[in-house]
């Protein structure tokens, strides 16, 4: 049976591939001069750690150097580490639970990311943890979006509220609202649409279905949750930025991060766009939506060169 640190390092396995190879690589006796800064940038870079989050972390790599009067190439190598565990752990981990009545999580993202999937692998998870659940099918302009949420939540075993295909989503999203206090529900999430015929009628959409649950619920929704898909790179931070202006994300699920070996764009997330990164999807199964913790996000992908380096000195 894989333990959770087990499913992380197997789910990490293409970044740790790319990004430490690349790094142990650059790092064996090498001069500490601008060619060798320079490579680094760009492994940073490719790893999909955005370039300006690069460069800053270059500069402070740089200055550690000369303060410590750091001669040796392979010294670098900790001090990469314990720049990405720093930005990381800049940004706070779990959910937002109301302290009375239902926690209301409103899950967004563009179609193709994987949303309807997460939604169902936290329901899961949720259950297990003994909490009654119910879900929003919100997302009524897509065909089959209602089918397939509800297929989720009879496998996940939670409860849903539903209405016909092409029905107003803030309706939905208000009789959810009133279901999930008069059933005394733990937790209520909201499945929003992912695509209209333009950004600007997305955004009104779930602004919209946002001040519903604000006025039926106050204080609510408790985690307006943005997913996106870790394979799309910078484009998924473009995403978050423009969900953001619109609706003040509290986090980030990052899926598909095992189909990449761009892990990367977790430290981008994070030092770019101030938003918790709270969930990491790392396999298809249910079990393969994990809590997201800086340090053993840090310790799987560096573990084993760590060990390593330690091996040789």
């Amino acid at each position: 049976m894989v333990g959770l640190f087990g499913r992380l390092k197997k789910g990490l396995a293409k970044t740790k591939a790319s990004l430490i190879n690349n790094l142990q690589g650059l790092v064996r006796g090498r001069k500490l001069d601008d060619e060798f800064y320079e490579e680094l940038e760009d492994i940073l870079i490719q790893a999909d750690m955005g370039i300006d989050t690069v460069m800053e972390m270059v500069e402070e790599i740089k200055e550690e150097a000369r303060v410590k009067k750091i001669g040796e190439s392979e010294e670098i190598f900790p001090i990469v580490q314990e720049k990405i565990e720093e930005i990381l752990l800049e940004q706070g981990g779990g959910l937002n639970w109301a302290e009375e009545g239902p926690t209301i999580i409103m899950v967004v993202g563009v179609n193709g990311v994987g949303k309807t999937t997460s939604i169902a692998k936290l329901a899961y998870q949720f259950k297990k943890e003994g909490k009654k659940v119910l879900l929003a099918a919100a997302d009524t302009f897509r065909a089959a979006a209602i089918d397939q949420l509800e297929l989720w939540a009879q496998h996940a075993g939670v409860q849903i509220i539903k209405h016909q295909e092409g029905a107003d989503p803030a309706a939905v999203t208000y009789d959810a609202v009133k279901a999930a206090v008069s059933r005394d529900v733990d937790v209520l999430m909201v499945d929003t649409a992912g695509r209209f015929h333009n950004r600007k009628n997305l955004m009104e959409e779930v602004g919209k279905i946002k001040r519903v649950i604000d006025r039926e619920l106050p204080n609510a929704p408790h985690e307006i949750l943005l997913v996106l898909d870790a394979t799309t790179g910078q484009n998924a931070v473009s995403q978050a930025r423009s969900f953001n202006e619109m609706l003040d994300l509290t986090g980030i699920v990052l899926a598909k991060l095992d189909g990449t070996a761009k892990g990367g764009i977790v430290v981008s997330i994070s030092k770019e766009l101030n938003i918790p990164v709270k969930y990491i999807g790392l396999g298809e199964g249910m079990e393969d939506l994990q809590k997201f913790d800086s340090r053993e996000f840090v310790e799987a992908l560096f573990e084993e060169a760590s060990r390593g380096e330690d091996d040789e000195g």
